[in-house]
């Protein structure tokens, strides 16, 4: 077997390598009845797992943060009023039927040229579907049918948000206020406190029709604090999420995040969600419990919990790769592989 899967709560894993074994098999085409997944997050984390899902299913939503505000996506975010396309264009890639030459395509960054220097032709694409349908939500939807896409990608809200956070500096031993997105993880504090401006923010409702209609639901990875939370902190949908009947696990990090997550286990991840969310937001934890490898301005995340709240799976679900991210086939198998066992109750 190249991964272990068990569980730190000492559930049974007997007839897991059986398992793991047919879901290999299926996930070579997805079947047109899987299960209704809603993978909710942002970044590359969330690309990550989608790759690996649509293996076993073609019924995928893709719940995505629109707090982002760096790099191409935050130039077009403010010259064209409209919602950040980036995190939009890799989750249309990571759904496609082909990952190949229009993947490459929406990819495809510029690296000269006025006005051009840095921007991707997806996030150009998506743009101009927008200023010619009218509708941020019409050019993600035109965008899926170019790329032929497995499932949808959905944004948590079509509100212009903007990510805020309250740090604390070691240098000044002062709390400051820090607003933007990629702006929180570049002040190298500990983050204490995040929240998004407008307050109140509605839920987009297609989104909140997926989550209480889903069978399952992922949170995560990604970035905890800039890629997770901002979805979190659309209070719609967190009531969604505790609202359906879905099996629903939090996915955490194969790393910790130089910026946001400095030292942290996997208690200090939980304990971050249930801060802003509250507890029994999720039944179901993920890690990873292959430590031995090297992470640049980081460190592997240690799958400790002291306290069984939460049925805590573990496996290797390190990219051999990059190590530092999730093996989306081996993440896929396992989310599967609970679902297919009931939760592995």
């Amino acid at each position: 077997m190249p991964f272990h899967i068990n569980s730190i709560a000492g559930i049974g894993c007997g007839f897991l390598p059986f398992l793991i074994v047919f879901l290999r098999k299926l996930g070579r085409r997805p079947s047109p009845s899987g299960p209704r997944v809603v993978a909710i997050g942002g970044g590359h984390g969330l690309y990550t797992l989608l790759r690996g899902l649509k293996k076993y299913t073609p019924n995928i939503t893709a719940v995505i943060t629109v707090a982002d505000d760096g790099g191409s996506s935050g130039r077009i975010r403010r010259d064209f009023n409209t919602l950040p396309p980036g995190d939009f264009r890799n989750c249309l890639v990571a759904l496609a039927d082909d990952e190949d030459l229009m993947a490459k395509l929406f990819q495809y960054r510029f690296g000269r040229g006025a006005g051009l220097d840095g921007h991707t032709l997806g996030n150009l694409f998506i743009t101009a579907l927008t200023e010619l349908t009218g509708s941020f939500e019409k050019a993600l939807s035109r965008s899926a049918q170019v790329l032929a896409i497995h499932g949808r990608i959905l944004p948590s809200t079509t509100e212009r948000i903007t990510l805020c956070a309250e740090i604390h500096c070691p240098e000044t031993l002062e709390v400051v206020l820090v607003e933007g997105e990629s702006a929180i993880p570049r002040k190298m504090g500990k983050i204490e406190r995040v929240f998004i401006k407008p307050e109140g923010a509605r839920a987009y409702p297609e989104t909140l029709k997926a989550i209480l209609g889903a069978d399952i639901i992922t949170l995560g990875p990604g970035s905890l604090f800039t890629s997770i939370m901002p979805n979190l902190l659309v209070e719609e949908i967190a009531w969604a999420i505790r609202a359906s009947k879905a099996m629903k696990i939090y996915i955490c990090n194969i790393a910790t995040q130089k910026g946001e997550t400095d030292g942290f286990t996997l208690e200090d991840h939980v304990k971050a969600l249930e801060k802003i969310a509250g507890k029994g937001l999720f039944d179901i934890i993920i890690a990873n419990n292959n430590l031995d490898f090297e992470v640049p301005g980081g460190e592997p995340v240690r799958p400790t919990m002291t306290e069984l709240s939460y049925r805590v799976v573990v496996a290797d679900l390190v990219d051999r790769e990059n190590p530092w991210r999730h093996d989306p086939v081996r993440l896929a198998e396992v989310i599967m592989t609970i679902y297919h066992q009931g939760g592995l109750k």
